[in-house]
């Protein structure tokens, strides 16, 4: 098995080479089309991905800006949020999700996700709540929504905003029990995304957009991405500068289009990876919530009795990548011990950080990488 190094195409845990030379001509042609217009920002690429965006989630607005950070102090500055409000959102989680709460002076509250799919538990939620409680933002983690209808359901008990990070979850989508559905992003007062270019749909640099069912929310949040501008030259907010480029947009056109095969891909990957795993008692494989579909922006194993780091470094000799999405606790950061947590207030989240694994998880993933990649997992286990 180790002779396949010699003829197989170098393992990456996103291949956004592989990638490219499968849509490089399509690519090519949407940035020469911006470069022979000059139109290089706010060009009408912008509003074009932004209506095809749109329409793909089955919402009334899509408003572009900078990056996935950006989208989410966006939008709480455009819901009046004020200092010494409290954010519900997990500790198990990127950064710039709570970073933002503490950079606007709000109060950052955390809570434990489920051990089973990662994302925020709704009972924790509840357990959280005081009458300082303005807001919850769940993030849809690793390619599969929360559970937004228990989540919807506290927020109109309680009279709270709802705002999704869907910066990992783009394209999932929620099943409600009476058989509707919704895209991820488009169930609360505001869903938020990245366009980073290892994300599900990510371009060639930064971007971010915010996704809203509210005509009037809609107009501030576009205000405050301009810096605070409805009509130009007339500040009716205070704003920010947050602007998708036009060349990066024109990339998300591309880039759209291919998103459904491309997730559908993604599927295939984990399914392989899910029947070689079901049965090696080391390794829980993702949980599926029937509530959601899974986008596999990650497939992320939880690796038990300890041996994850050992696992690691013996997948690093096989010149096999893999990350650790998230190596500590939000609490236990430097950065954020003036919450005053103690260090073991979130046994659940210190549980995931020590046991989590993500794989190589891409479309472009061929079938000899798989058999590598799942051969040498095993092998470590046998010994």
């Amino acid at each position: 098995m180790s002779s396949i190094l010699n003829y197989m195409r170098e393992i990456q845990m996103v291949d956004l080479k592989a990638q490219y030379e499968k849509t490089g001509h399509e690519i090519d042609e949407a940035i020469s089309s911006v470069l022979r217009s000059a139109a290089f920002i706010r060009g009408p690429e912008v509003k074009l991905f932004e209506e095809e965006l749109q329409d793909y989630l089955s919402v009334r607005h899509v408003i572009s800006c900078a990056n996935g950070t950006d989208a989410l102090q966006i939008a709480m500055m455009a819901l009046g949020l004020k200092p010494g409000d409290e954010v519900i959102t997990t500790n198990f989680t990127f950064i710039a999700t709570v970073e933002v709460v503490a950079l606007l002076g709000l109060k950052l509250v955390l809570v434990e996700p489920s051990p089973g799919d990662f994302n925020i538990s709704p009972v924790e939620i509840r357990k959280a709540l005081t009458p300082r409680t303005k807001a919850i933002v769940p993030v849809h983690l690793f390619g599969q929504c929360a559970d937004m209808e228990a989540i919807m359901e506290i927020s109109r008990e309680h009279g709270l905003y709802v705002i999704e990070d869907t910066a990992q979850a783009t394209g999932a989508d929620f099943f409600f029990t009476d058989g509707s559905s919704g895209k991820a992003g488009t169930i609360g007062n505001i869903g938020t995304t990245s366009f980073f270019p290892s994300k599900n749909l990510g371009c060639f640099g930064d971007g971010g957009a915010l996704f809203t069912n509210d005509d009037d929310l809609a107009s501030k949040l576009r205000s405050i991405a301009n810096h605070g501008m409805k009509q130009r030259y007339h500040y009716d907010d205070i704003g920010v500068n947050s602007r998708l480029d036009t060349l990066q947009a024109a990339i998300l056109r591309v880039r759209l289009r291919y998103l459904d095969r491309h997730n559908n891909a993604r599927r295939d990957v984990a399914s392989r990876y899910d029947s070689a795993f079901s049965e090696c008692q080391y390794i829980a494989v993702p949980e599926r919530v029937p509530y959601s579909s899974h986008i596999f922006h990650q497939y992320t194993i939880r690796v038990k009795d300890g041996r994850r780091d050992e696992l690691r470094n013996f997948l690093g000799e096989k010149k096999i990548p893999s990350m650790v999405y998230y190596p500590g606790p939000l609490h236990t950061q430097k950065a954020y011990r003036y919450l005053g947590y103690g260090e073991n207030d979130f046994p659940v989240t210190g549980t995931l950080c020590s046991e989590v694994l993500s794989l190589p998880m891409h479309p472009e993933m061929e079938d000899d990488q798989l058999d590598y990649i799942i051969h040498n997992v095993l092998k470590f286990f046998k010994g």
